[in-house]
């Protein structure tokens, strides 16, 4: 059988392998014409062709599969998905400490703290949970007072009972996570979107209603890949800008 050809990779030694197999073979699949074959390659002719350990290539694909760009079936071979979406996320690696530094640098007022039901749109985060620690946080520019985003963090249980809520008006809640209660991360999810503001966010934000503003999305996991803290954060559209540097070499 016919098996789907990918585009070759040179490997750049300053990023991890599989991350960047990974993101090669899946602009290749997203790129693929439409009469491609959907077939893949075995796993020894894929890390064959990267020039990669087919230990470094299985989790290469596991990512993609976690992603719904594939599917693996025992004896039969590894597949793409023909309904894969096109639009999907691109995950961009940093550091635990790039996202510290990105929170960091202004003044914050804790707005509230206590339990607060599972949001519906946050069920899927915490499935054997009905309730979580929420807390509010509203940030502004240091020299000015002026409000530049607000963030509300909703963190499980029995962490958040380790959280002391001082801690969060002077460090970023990933610091208070990792330095200050204890928690091992293992790794953190950014989404970010352009939105407009609705009353509430608006009101907060000190902007008029319907103003564009940058919506963040922030899950963070621990080591046994359980989700410990999902931060909701609205940026004010006319302060920030995020800006993302790929090294080609």
């Amino acid at each position: 059988m016919t098996t789907f050809a990918p585009d070759s990779l040179d490997l750049n030694r300053k990023l991890p392998l599989w991350y960047q197999v990974s993101q090669s073979l899946r602009a290749s699949i997203l790129g693929r014409s439409p009469e491609a074959p959907l077939r893949l390659p075995t796993e020894d002719a894929l890390a064959a062709h990267y020039g990669v350990s087919v230990l470094t290539m299985r989790q290469a694909l596991k990512e993609l599969e976690a992603e719904g760009l594939i599917s693996r079936h025992r004896r039969r071979g590894t597949f793409i998905e023909p309904s894969a979406r096109r639009g999907a996320p691109v995950r961009l690696l940093g550091s635990v400490d790039t996202i510290v530094a990105q929170q960091s640098g202004m003044s914050t007022e804790l707005t509230e703290h206590g339990p607060v039901a599972v949001p519906s749109e946050l069920a899927g985060y915490f499935p054997e949970l009905t309730e979580v620690t929420g807390f509010g946080r509203l940030r502004g520019d240091e020299e000015t007072g002026e409000p530049t985003n607000h963030a509300r963090n909703y963190v499980r249980p029995d962490i958040a009972a380790r959280i002391d809520p001082a801690d969060l008006v002077r460090w970023p809640m990933t610091k208070v996570l990792r330095d200050a209660v204890g928690v091992r991360i293992s790794r953190i999810t950014d989404t970010v979107e352009a939105r407009l503001a609705d009353p509430e966010t608006a009101r907060l934000l000190q902007v008029p209603l319907l103003s564009p503003i940058l919506h963040y999305t922030g899950v963070t996991y621990d080591e046994a890949g359980r989700v410990v803290d999902v931060a909701l954060i609205h940026y004010r559209g006319d302060r920030f800008s995020f800006t993302v540097t790929l090294d080609a070499h």
